[in-house]
Formats: structure tokens, sequence, C-alpha cells
């Protein structure tokens, strides 16, 4: 594959936001230790983030051109199919890159795995160059992941790895109505979630921790309650928090959407609507008075590079 260069992509350690926050580290410190913290493991954290970044750049460099690119700076980024995608940093920086690149293939790489988790992160940077030129002879394995959509009427798109939320952006409830197969109702929530499969273990396993110790406590039964297993053409939808009153229901809270089992969220809200993805309430679509939203599979797929 005829690669004209490689995109590094990384977010700015804790200790960087600080800086941005008080100006000098100096200050950043002063102010962490005054309120009880640690600022030793935002410096500790920081210096390995350096080291590995560092690290990769310099061997991406011995086999390709690179340029770095902010996580804040995903969203206007233009990315085409004559490039590479080298990600470093925490799985949510994987989710949050996978829903900008357009099929280009990603290399996740844990740069601290004392830290991160990892499970989006195969690689280290002592061993993703490999990879690199796997992906440029085009001998390369992928696992390709569904991503959710949320299309308007107007026909603006955002695009979630892990999981969309529908609601409002403050905590007041979102107002909407919603339509799933052949049911409607009028709501009044938290909001919506809709997950893909490579999300379920996440926001939306919190709801069902929530789901179990309620009725944990009701029944005082240790009985486990079953959790979905999606498959990877699935996603599921579950509404936060829905009060019933004369005007709003309270039936339809969840469900399977597949590529042709769409949702349909049309918005009551005259102001403050929000459609995001990923947790990342920065990128996000208005959903006000009016707005048609259809949450379904998305076309296109996530493809991030395996090992071996």
């Amino acid at each position: 594959m005829s690669l004209d260069y490689a995109i590094l992509v990384r977010n700015k350690t804790r200790l960087e936001q600080l800086m941005e926050r008080f100006n000098t580290k100096a200050q950043a410190k002063f102010y962490i230790e005054s309120v009880g913290g640690e600022f030793a493991e935002y410096e500790a954290e920081n210096a390995r983030f350096q080291e590995s970044f560092s690290l990769v750049q310099r061997r991406l460099s011995s086999v390709i051109k690179n340029k770095v690119v902010e996580r804040a700076y995903l969203p206007s980024f233009l990315f085409n199919h004559k490039q590479l995608v080298v990600v470093v940093g925490q799985d949510g920086l994987v989710a949050n890159t996978a829903k900008y690149v357009g099929g280009i293939p990603i290399i996740a790489v844990n740069p601290d795995q004392e830290r991160n988790d990892g499970v989006l992160l195969p690689f280290t940077p002592q061993d993703f160059l490999p990879a690199v030129e796997r992906v440029m002879a085009e001998r390369f394995r992928v696992r390709e992941a569904t991503l959710a959509e949320a299309r308007l009427h107007d026909g603006q798109r955002l695009l979630a790895f892990n999981d969309l939320f529908i609601g409002a952006a403050s905590h007041v409830s979102a107002r909407y109505h919603i339509v799933y197969q052949e049911e409607q109702e009028q709501h009044s929530s938290s909001g919506i979630i809709v997950s893909t499969k490579s999300g379920s273990t996440g926001w939306l396993s919190s709801v069902f921790n929530m789901t179990a110790g309620m009725s944990r406590f009701l029944d005082d039964s240790e009985e486990t309650l079953p959790r979905p297993v999606l498959t990877e053409e699935e996603l599921m939808f579950v509404v936060r928090e829905p009060f019933q009153s004369k005007r709003t229901q309270a039936g339809l809270t969840a469900g399977l959407l597949d590529t042709t089992t769409p949702l349909r969220v049309e918005s009551m809200m005259p102001m403050n609507g929000v459609i995001f993805s990923d947790g990342v309430e920065t990128d996000f679509l208005q959903f006000n008075s009016g707005a048609i939203a259809t949450i379904g599979v998305a076309p296109e797929k996530a493809r991030l590079v395996l090992k071996g």
C-alpha cells in the first residue's frame, strides 16, 4: 500500500492540562497539593507518556513520514486513505479516533501498561513497528468494529464507537417522541443511551448495575440478572429514568437495533437538546424542537489492526 504519511494521534496528559489551566507547573503543583492531592503521580504519569510517545515517534519516523494530531482537532482534521493512523493513549482515545478516520487502519499503542487497561491497545512502543510495516505491505489483519450512527433530518450525522447519548445538555429532563418498531411514546427522561457491542461493557453496563442493585434491594435476592450479549451488527438502546405522567409514558425503555431496525427520535426540547458520542460533550449535534434523529448501525466500520 502506497502511503503518504502516518498520523500520530495523542491527547494531552493530565499534567499538561493542569499547566494550561494554571499557567505554570509550580502553580499546578501548589493547587493539587493544597487540596491534598499527590502531584508526584501526575508527574510520573506524564513522564511515562512523554517517554513512550517520543519512542513511538522516533521509531515511526524510521519507516514513514508522520505528523501529530491532538485529540481536540480530530473532528476537523481531513483524513484520507493514503494515510495510516497510530493512536498513542488510553482506550477512550481509540474510540474517539475511530469515528473520524473513515475506515483507515488504526494501530493502537498503549504508552503506559501499568495505568491503562489496554482493551483496545494491543501494541506497545516496543512492538508496534512491525504492524506499521505490515499495513504498508498490505499484509495485516484487522478487527472490524460496528459504529452507531445518529442522522438528523437535515443530513447532519454523528458516529460513535462506544455509545451515543440523546437528551438534554444539562440535568433537566429530556422531552422527545420515540418510535421503535410498531411502538411509539412521549417521553420525559434523563436521555437515551445507544450502545455498540464495543461499548456494551462501559456506560450501558452501569445501567444494568443500577438495575441489578435495585432488584437485589427490593427482592432481597442474590439472583444475577441477565445481561445482553450483542452481536457485532447490533446496537442496544436504553432509556434512562423515564418518568410516567398524564402526558408521558414509560413502557418503551429498551430494544435492539440493527441494519433494518432503527430508532426514531423527535425532539420536543425548545433548547439545550443534544446528541453526543463516546462521552465527548464538546462534539455534538444540536437536537432541539423539530429535529428528528434516526439512530442505527453506520455503513462504515472501524478497522483496528491486530497483532500477528
